[in-house]
């Protein structure tokens, strides 16, 4: 495990008070968005990060992220992401952190809004708002194939398993009615399932609709240590996310899937 979700009573440092923060919300995810102009992850301990993402008690957030300047051999326009957990675990990268970033630095002079490159800990993509200044686009690199792991066992009612790795690694579960799935349950225990070495991964259960080229959704993220993404309805992932001929060899005639969870449009 990452280490325990937030939820504390304690507050950040005093050094921290009055350090400017941005609420922002992306496909279902919130985060505490910083300046890294202004703030950089040396002066946040473990222990504050939880407590401004604390529920109830802090501000409330999956994530804290910090958005600054990139380096700069990647020109002017590059910006640099750094992305924490909730439980204060550093992550490589959150999609939709990226999103939020992509947005943020626009508002902050960082980078053109037309086209910018943002750094991560998994990678660098290009990054963009959309004209209406409203949105945020992430261009991410070609998804390999999902494949089996070994030696993870599977419970009743889970069809099959595949990992995929889109900045982090994703478990892909198969089953008959993501409705019927307790997410938290079984997502904290195969996030953590030695199979998938001691970082573990991000559970998505996913299950067929009517239609053939559509999933249903639900995810156990680690590091916020629950289920996330229910605040809005739908989302779209692209060709290769998680093919259908993958997931399930009866539907292979669907080559653009969707999947639909609670957590927006991506």
């Amino acid at each position: 495990m990452d280490g325990p979700p937030a939820q504390t009573n304690g507050l950040v440092r005093p050094h921290l008070v009055g350090t400017t923060i941005y609420k922002m919300t992306g496909s279902g995810n919130d985060f505490v968005m910083v300046d890294g102009r202004h703030t950089t992850p040396a002066e946040w301990s473990v222990d504050d990060i939880r407590a401004v993402c604390a529920r109830g008690t802090g501000v409330g957030a999956d994530g804290l992220v910090f958005v600054g300047p990139g380096s700069a051999p990647l020109g002017p326009d590059a910006v640099r992401m750094i992305y924490f957990n909730s439980d204060g675990s550093r992550a490589a990268m959150c999609g939709n952190a990226a999103l939020c970033s992509t947005r943020l630095a626009v508002r902050l002079g960082l980078a053109n809004p037309h086209h910018m490159t943002l750094e991560t800990d998994a990678a660098t993509y290009e990054s963009c708002c959309t004209p209406d200044g409203e949105r945020a686009e992430v261009h991410l690199a070609p998804v390999g194939t999902p494949a089996p792991v070994p030696g993870l066992a599977i419970a009743p009612g889970e069809r099959k398993t595949v990992l995929g790795t889109v900045g982090v690694p994703h478990l892909v579960v198969l089953v008959g009615d993501v409705e019927g799935v307790d997410v938290v349950t079984r997502g904290r225990l195969l996030r953590s399932d030695p199979a998938l070495g001691p970082a573990g991964a991000n559970v998505n259960f996913v299950s067929a609709t009517a239609r053939a080229t559509e999933w249903r959704m639900r995810t156990y993220e680690r590091g916020v240590e629950d289920e996330t993404g229910r605040r809005v309805r739908a989302c779209r992932v692209g060709p290769g996310q998680a093919p259908d001929h993958v997931l399930d060899p009866e539907r292979p005639e669907a080559r653009d899937p969707g999947a639909q969870s609670l957590g927006g449009i991506v």
